[in-house]
């Protein structure tokens, strides 16, 4: 999408805002232009009229008039300040959640290689921009271009020899404005790119201040952050430097066409060519011409900040979403059976370089699968497969018989539960984390959910029970502790099918009890897929699926596998010598 295509697509919304904006600007124009007409009535009266018995009643007149105008322009400026803004911000309002909805939808191959902080700085920062372009910008552009022509006319209705000199400045500006676009806009761009940095920089070292400071990296890190504030600092100076150039310029070009009026003007009223009263007046509306000349200098700044946040927005917005949407696909209703299979699958993160090859599995329903094998052999990968957090590159995984890519997402992923080993809680309360996996639960269903993940005890030895607030990521509870609330999500959710990645590794023999008694009843009637690398953890599973080198190797029970003595069976007995632990 172009810049300026963007820009307007969210304007039309508050066409009527910006309507009133541009009237109530246009009417302040029609005020202003009263003022010289007015001073010029004046100057004619007292210099041509003293000896009228009217000219003081006319005097007051002028004055009445004066004080209307100066009424009548405060209430015109509240309303082109108060309208442009709710048309502003409203249409950076509509922006943001586009874009955010946007990313929302983008695939998690996206965000592997982006930074949190670049992402905010171009849903936050450069949106901002917007505001001074709808605002202030484009209405100051319209506006500012009527008041140019109206004081034209103005000014050769007075005398149009001057006009026509007082002309001659306004090329240089034309000038001005392309080289403003060719050679100031790319440094505001860069500017934009550079405080992306900051905020990724700054977003990375306060998620994660504990690690700074746990293996004393304050210093090394302050001088990150330095530098990110120097590399911005030093970006939004080479912009304003060009600006510092760009508006001196303009001011000095419109100051020609006041030198060519009182050079020509001067001679003309000497020589009595021109009234007195005329001269006076074109000097005033000379000085109200070239405002807008200024205005339409800093209005093109604002204009062209706002582009070069629009284009760093249209590149975010070219991303597509990699998973295929069918037109035709379906939504499953009520609850699948959980009959997943496994169709000859292959994956690639990148093209050429594949993960998984040919891949056949079938997990019959209500069953427990657990896959094993070496790190980096694409357990996680196989697993994420299921809710298409990245489509397979050949082959079809099916529910139920329906082939995954065929159903609604939203229907897909209401199917399945995940519990992680890298437990995610969001900022709020206990009880906001539980009712995440399903917010319409009620209290006693909730608190039945944390009593199966046995969470209920810990919960209720809060400082505020279920409305204790847990802090960024649950910063304040101990990782069994997060992980028990994140099985209590998953219970509450009460999908069919169940993915367990490492969910009971990290913590002490006391807490992976608490939560493999938690799991064994969330497990009980579901699909289950777990990951697993304590191996322990995993004897009693209906079926276990190793993998080596992108494929399946072995399959089959515990006993099966041990008594085949492959793979499996040295990592039972690696880890056997690590963990005194009986296997068989």
């Amino acid at each position: 999408m172009e810049p300026v295509k963007l820009v307007l697509s969210f304007t039309r919304r508050y066409l009527k805002a910006l309507i009133i904006t541009v009237f109530s600007m246009l009417a302040l124009v029609g005020a202003q232009l009263v003022i010289p007409w007015v001073i010029r009535q004046l100057v004619d009266a007292v210099t041509t009229r003293l000896n009228d018995p009217t000219t003081l009643g006319f005097i007051n007149q002028l004055t009445l008039i004066v004080i209307l105008v100066f009424l009548a322009r405060a209430v015109l400026q509240f309303l082109r300040s108060y309208m442009a803004h709710i048309a502003g911000w409203s249409v950076v309002a509509d922006l943001r959640k586009f874009v955010y909805e946007h990313l929302q939808r983008l695939s998690l191959r996206f965000y592997e290689d982006k930074q949190t902080g670049q992402l905010m700085s171009r849903v936050i920062n450069d949106t901002d921009l917007f505001e001074q372009l709808i605002a202030h910008a484009i209405p100051d552009v319209f506006v500012n271009l009527i008041t140019l022509i109206a004081i034209s006319v103005m000014l050769f209705n007075l005398n149009w020899i001057l006009a026509l000199l007082s002309l001659v400045p306004i090329p240089l500006v034309v000038l001005s404005l392309r080289l403003y676009a060719r050679y100031v806009r790319p440094k505001f761009v860069e500017r934009q790119r550079v405080l992306g940095e900051l905020n990724a920089i700054l977003n990375d070292n306060l998620s994660g201040i504990r690690e700074i400071k746990a293996f004393t990296r304050e210093e090394e890190e302050y001088w990150k952050v330095d530098n990110g504030i120097e590399s911005y600092k030093n970006a939004n100076l080479k912009a304003l430097r060009l600006m510092a150039i760009f508006q001196p310029f303009v001011e000095f070009t419109s100051s020609l066409g006041m030198l060519v009026v009182i050079y020509f003007g001067g001679r003309l009223a000497f020589r009595q060519i021109l009234p007195v009263a005329d001269l006076v007046a074109f000097f005033l509306y000379l000085e109200m011409f070239y405002q807008p000349v200024r205005n339409l200098s800093g209005a093109w700044e604002a204009v062209q900040n706002a582009l070069a946040g629009a284009e760093r927005i249209a590149g975010l917005l070219k991303e597509e979403p990699e998973l295929e949407k069918r037109e035709e696909a379906i939504a499953l209703t009520g609850k699948a059976q959980g009959h997943i299979r496994f169709n000859n699958v292959s994956f690639e993160y990148i093209p050429g370089e594949p993960v998984l090859e040919n891949i056949n599995l079938d997990i019959p329903p209500k069953k427990v699968v657990a896959l094993v094998g070496p790190t980096g052999v694409g357990k996680s990968t196989l697993a994420s497969l299921i809710p298409r957090f990245y489509d397979v590159t050949s082959g079809s995984i099916t529910l139920d018989g329906h082939d995954i890519r065929d159903l609604t997402l939203e229907s897909l992923r209401r199917q399945i539960s995940i519990v992680l080993q890298d437990v995610f809680l969001f900022h709020g309360t206990v009880r906001e984390n539980i009712l995440f996996g399903r917010p319409n639960a009620t209290e006693g269903e909730m608190i039945e959910a944390a009593k199966i993940a046995n969470a209920h005890d810990f919960i209720m030895n809060l400082p505020d029970g279920y409305d204790t607030m847990i802090g960024e990521r649950g910063v304040k509870l101990s990782g069994g502790q997060k992980q028990r609330l994140s099985i209590a999500r998953a219970v509450l959710k009460d999908a069919p099918i169940l993915i367990l990645d490492e969910a009971t590794s990290a913590v002490d023999t006391e807490t992976e009890l608490l939560i493999q008694q938690a799991l064994d009843r969330l497990i009980a009637g579901r699909t289950t897929i777990i990951i697993a690398h304590r191996l322990s953890t995993i004897r009693n599973a209906d079926q276990i699926v190793v993998l080596e080198g992108k494929h399946i190797v072995e399959q089959g029970t515990h006993e099966e596998l041990f008594a085949h003595r492959g793979l499996y069976y040295r990592l039972c007995t690696i880890q056997q010598k690590l963990e005194p632990v009986s296997l068989n």
